[in-house]
């Protein structure tokens, strides 16, 4: 950080090695959704449906009354994961996040939690260093 002359106000500077780490909640319940929608579409048979209250319900309907396009949206999620973590590649290099390591972490981080951490980089506004 550095202060701006003749004000309070602080700017960031653009860091090479900025990374910030998803909310917890938001990596659990991607987490969890992701792996029970891939239960449901690559081994419904063994999912105790019974079990699982109006949550198991509705998937056994999908999966017995609209099987086609529920694999489709599972394959479709994936793909959107792919496309936000080589989109979060692209927004490291044109905020100055240069440093290869730190550009991996992000790629694995939006490409397992999606928006939950792009969100992050999105946000994250460097200011041009003026010279």
């Amino acid at each position: 950080m550095r202060r701006v002359a003749g004000s309070m106000d602080y700017q960031a500077e653009p860091r090479a090695d900025y990374f910030q780490r998803s909310k917890p909640f938001w990596m659990v319940a991607i987490l969890a959704g992701m792996s029970y929608y891939g239960w449901a579409v690559l081994s419904p048979s063994t999912i105790p449906y019974d079990y699982l209250g109006p949550l198991g319900t509705f998937t056994k309907y999908l999966v017995e009354n609209h099987k086609p396009v529920f694999n489709m949206g599972y394959l479709t999620a994936w793909l959107i994961h792919i496309g936000e973590a080589l989109y979060a590649l692209k927004l490291c290099k044109m905020k100055g996040i240069t440093d290869p390591s730190i550009q991996f972490r992000w790629f694995v981080q939006t490409f397992f939690f999606g928006i939950a951490s792009l969100s992050y980089l999105l946000a994250y506004n460097p200011q041009k260093k003026s010279r």
